[in-house]
């Protein structure tokens, strides 16, 4: 089920943002013996000269006989799309990024083959994104070991057991680049609100931010904890601002909350 030297022959279904940093992986890694888009507009086809670009469905190439099929279309969009194309694809595997969309609303408009749904967030872009999998009982682990590897250079791939899990890892990866850009502005004004310029409370709320992280990642094996431990001095100033910033109503209650209207909200989108 596979091309030249193992490598899959692929039908990426959009080219948005996702598709288009999945795509740039690929292409820049030779990842694929073939990819054929389909995306309307064709807006970034000159940016991938080497895979082949079409409108719809219809105008899939004849000889073109997809290992994989990639869906990265807004949700809104699917039920329009995805029906086009299920007699083009053949018993091609299904890996899907549609937003909320389960495996049994794939197997209803494309029928009965592997889908592994995938839940990456926006840092695949810079190849450091942090992307949950599940894979459907269809799904053997040869094509599990070949998803892994199309999705390595877009960053942290980790397997879920359950796709009832599916809801949590976007409330936590999916959803916390927003996270983490709001600490960026709640840092920056509250140093203004200490008297910095405005500028410069950002710059440096912006590499803290940065440094902190890369830190977290140089030491992958040291717990979170240890690592807040190690700034923080007894009866210091780090150990005042912690002090208000975990009690109860604190950071912890307040992102458990979070994470529960996160979720909350997706079982209503997902029907």
């Amino acid at each position: 089920m596979t091309g030249a030297a193992g490598r899959p022959r692929l039908l990426l279904i959009g080219c948005g943002n996702m598709g288009g940093a999945m795509l740039a992986a690929w292409s820049e890694h030779a990842l694929a013996e073939s990819i054929v888009v389909v995306e309307p507009s064709k807006r970034t086809a000159p940016r991938f000269p080497a895979a082949t670009f079409v409108t719809s469905a219809d105008e899939l190439p004849a000889d073109f006989s997809p290992d994989i099929v990639v869906v990265a279309i807004k949700p809104q969009l699917f039920d329009d799309v995805l029906p086009g194309f299920r007699a083009r694809i053949g018993d091609a595997a299904v890996l899907s990024v549609a937003a909320g969309k389960r495996i049994a609303d794939h197997q209803r408009l494309l029928g009965d083959r592997p889908i592994i749904r995938v839940l990456p967030n926006t840092p695949v872009a810079i190849g450091q994104g942090a992307i949950g999998c599940f894979a459907d009982s269809r799904a053997d682990e040869s094509l599990r070991a070949r998803v892994a590897s199309l999705l390595a250079p877009l960053g942290l791939v980790e397997w879920l057991p359950d796709e009832a899990l599916a809801d949590a890892v976007t409330a936590l990866s999916g959803s916390g680049p927003a996270y983490v850009f709001l600490l960026i502005e709640a840092l920056a004004q509250a140093g203004v609100a200490q008297g910095l310029p405005d500028e410069l409370a950002m710059r440096l709320a912006r590499q803290t931010i940065i440094g902190s992280a890369a830190l977290a990642a140089d030491n992958p094996d040291t717990p979170a904890s240890q690592l807040r431990a190690n700034v923080t001095s007894k009866g210091g100033v780090t150990a005042a601002a912690l002090g208000v910033l975990m009690a109860d109503g604190g950071i912890f209650d307040l992102y458990r909350d979070a994470f529960a209207a996160n979720v909350a909200r997706a079982k209503q989108l997902s029907g």
